[in-house]
This record gives structure tokens, sequence and C-alpha cells, in this order.
């Protein structure tokens, strides 16, 4: 089963030259210490939201935006030995201080249980956080694989839905404070994948009036009043 470590960070706005250098630096050590891609995105339209959001979830500031990133494994051993080399490497002390408060940065591992489509180069991303009861955890990838065709049909390129394993809690900010989790819940990290932003809006508008829409369940398997979501672009 495919391994996903995923971020959320707030990024001083003006620094985004600098933020997109040390992503893309970054990124090429990542992919030579084992992993198999790595994406990083610019929040775009990261709405508030009347309960949590992504915003509150790295406690950004006015002059911040929210960044929303994944990497990708073929397992959770390859993503260790990955990040191993990563604080053995003088390489990576190389790359100078991080562009944005990494105390608030939240991450943490992820098991895929569904992954549909092909990865877009660059593009549109939107992006979730959901807490799921840990119960429900194949009635939530079930919802997901009968929504999938509806996304495919509309312009959607790839859905991934991963499923928290190694969620550590943070001492100002953490997946569970974001998504405000308790303590029978899991976190479910996930990305639909578009060609562009223009793709998307047109896509979720035809989905909306998709009759299949009116097949899915009417109660979710978790509570979403608590999902957040925005949308990024890839750079």
């Amino acid at each position: 089963m495919s391994y996903i470590q995923g971020f959320v960070t707030a990024v001083p706005t003006a620094k985004r030259a600098a933020f997109e250098d040390h992503a893309r630096k970054a990124a090429a050590l990542m992919r030579e210490f084992g992993a198999s891609r790595v994406v990083d995105a610019w929040g775009v339209d990261v709405p508030d939201g009347k309960v949590n959001d992504f915003k509150g979830a790295v406690a950004s500031k006015d002059d911040e935006t929210v960044c929303f990133g994944w990497m990708e494994f073929p397992d959770a051993p390859t993503a260790k030995a990955c990040f191993d080399r990563m604080m053995a490497d003088p390489r990576m002390r190389e790359l100078g201080d991080m562009p944005f408060d990494g105390k608030r940065m939240i991450f943490g591992g992820f098991e895929t249980l569904m992954d549909e489509g092909g990865s877009v180069e660059g593009g549109y991303v939107d992006g979730f956080v959901i807490p799921v009861p840990s119960g429900n955890r194949e009635a939530f990838r079930a919802m997901a694989l009968s929504a999938w065709p509806i996304f495919r049909d509309h312009g959607a390129r790839r859905d991934v839905e991963a499923w928290g394993i190694d969620v550590p809690r943070g001492e100002v900010t953490d997946f569970f404070r974001a998504a405000h989790a308790g303590d029978d819940e899991a976190i479910v990290f996930a990305f639909v994948e578009w060609d562009d932003k223009a793709s998307r809006d047109a896509g979720m508008k035809a989905m909306m009036e998709d009759e299949r829409m009116a097949t899915m369940p009417s109660e979710m398997p978790f509570d979403g009043k608590r999902m957040i979501f925005a949308g990024f672009e890839v750079i």
C-alpha cells in the first residue's frame, strides 16, 4: 500500500519566490532519497470556514498564504528511510532556513485508501483534511470510490484519499486540532488533481448538475462540518 507524507504550511506571501526556490531544491533531494513524487502548492482559493478551515489549521496571519503539499512513497519503510537520509545529509542544511514558520507546519503519514486516475504535472489541486470515525474507514473508502466516476467524468484527473497512521500531536498546531478531531477519529488527507483552475470550476459546476449525485448516500460517514478544504496552484 502506497504512503503519503502530507504537509500544510503558512508562508509569508511576500516570500513566495523564496518558498518556491527552497521547495524545488528540497524536492530534488527527496526524490534522490526515495520519494517517487513531491508536490508543493500555493493557496489561491482558501475559504473561511464556520467551524474550522485551513487558515486556522496553521494559525495563518493576514500577510501569509496557506500552502498544501505531499510526498509519495511506495510504502512506509521507504518513507522512513528517506527521512533518515534527509537528517543525515549535509546538503539539507545547505538549503538554509525554511522561508516559513516551521513550528506552525502540520504534517503526518498516511496510507492510501484510494488512488484513482493519473497525476498531473503542474495543474490545480483541491486539498482536504477530514476527521473520520475510526470505525468508518471502509465506509469512507466505499463512498470515495463511488464518487470518483463522477469526478472523473467531469475533468478530475486523479483522486487520492489517505488514512492517517502516523500523525503526531504538535505543541502549536497539528492535523487533529485542524479538524477538531475526537479521540475516536482518524485523519484523512486527500487531494483531487485537475489540469487547471478553470477545468476544476467547470467540472464542479457540472458535477452539481449530474443526476448521479442524487444517488450518493444522504449521510456521509464523517462530520462534513469539520472537513476543511481549499484550492491550490501547484508550483
